[in-house]
């Protein structure tokens, strides 16, 4: 069942007021445009985002039979989010899982399953991210109605081949990068709107988990709240910088990153002609694609200029945690 059917066979069976996204590490984040599209175009359905085992020990308790929770897992055996499932139907909610692994025991705890690709191209690895905004995109607009369902189609139709295109262009770029930067200890990233957890996910996966380097992420809308303070010449920074409604966000970083001679490396979305194939209304929604996509190739060559592959772990998976 594609998103569109699932929806309308769970709305005609219940009324939902509540949509809950639960995942960990890069899985949570690629849920969290889907959150960020019904924060901001939701007038009365509610949504909420989780790491699983908060989910887990602290369950809301407005999670009931009218609530849907979205959760993902690229294997589909994180115990966390396999475990969040069972607790989101013990508590009456109705649980879709995305996953790309057939008949995994997330799949086999979901209420719906929808599989999705990750290694075939870069495009595949959105799909994830894609799918859950498209269930967001259906409950909207079939509970509340949605002004702009035909445009954010219209960006669903686009989104992947211009992602795969920006990434295929983005190497020349990225092998600037990854010789600038491959010397550093740490890095700092950061974005804002719908790609603040696009940052979240290269700090804590790609950069702390696949490289080993120290990080910190932060909203570039809270960069003067404290974390500006630490802006040096020559202090590394990552901005994945919007094309939309935030931008003005961004750019104001952006300008104290410049005034200091930080070490800044700026992946656009603009840069890669988002707004030229995404309709204005909707636009906020799929900068994460774009810089998901471009930002992989550029850790794809940092780990090959740092001679530290992308899959190199010392405890992930090796151990019991």
């Amino acid at each position: 069942m594609n998103p569109k059917q699932i929806i309308q066979e769970i709305v005609a069976e219940k009324e939902v007021d509540q949509v809950v996204f639960v995942g960990c590490g890069a899985s949570k984040a690629d849920l969290y445009p889907a959150k960020y599209f019904l924060e901001q175009e939701a007038k009365e359905l509610r949504a909420a985002h989780f790491t699983a085992n908060e989910f887990n020990y602290a369950t809301p308790v407005s999670v009931d039979e009218h609530t849907v929770v979205i959760s993902a897992s690229l294997g589909g055996t994180t115990p966390e989010t396999v475990a969040a499932n069972r607790h989101a139907q013990k508590s009456g909610a109705t649980v879709v899982s995305l996953t790309r692994s057939v008949d995994s025991p997330l799949a086999k705890t979901a209420d719906y399953v929808i599989y999705h690709g990750f290694a075939e191209n870069y495009a595949a690895k959105l799909e994830k991210t894609g799918y859950a905004l498209q269930l967001a995109v259906e409950l909207l607009h079939q509970i509340e109605g949605y002004a702009h369902y035909d445009s954010m189609q219209e960006g669903f139709e686009k989104i992947y081949e211009l992602a795969q295109r920006s990434a295929e262009a983005a190497g020349k770029s990225a092998k600037k990068f990854a010789e600038r930067f491959k010397d550093e200890s740490g890095i700092y990233v950061m974005s804002s709107g719908a790609s603040h957890e696009v940052a979240y996910s290269t700090s804590a996966c790609l950069m702390m988990e696949m490289q080993w380097l120290h990080s910190g992420t932060f909203h570039s809308g809270e960069f003067f709240h404290g974390p500006f303070e630490i802006v040096d010449r020559d202090v590394p920074f990552i901005l994945l910088m919007n094309d939309g409604r935030t931008r003005d966000i961004d750019a104001r970083a952006l300008a104290f990153l410049e005034r200091f001679d930080a070490k800044t490396e700026v992946v656009d979305s603009l840069d890669y002609g988002l707004s030229s194939h995404i309709p204005a209304e909707v636009l906020d929604y799929f900068n994460p694609f774009v810089l998901t996509a471009v930002f992989r190739v550029y850790a794809e060559e940092l780990a090959s200029a740092r001679q530290h592959p992308l899959t190199k772990r010392r405890y992930m998976w090796k151990l019991s945690y």
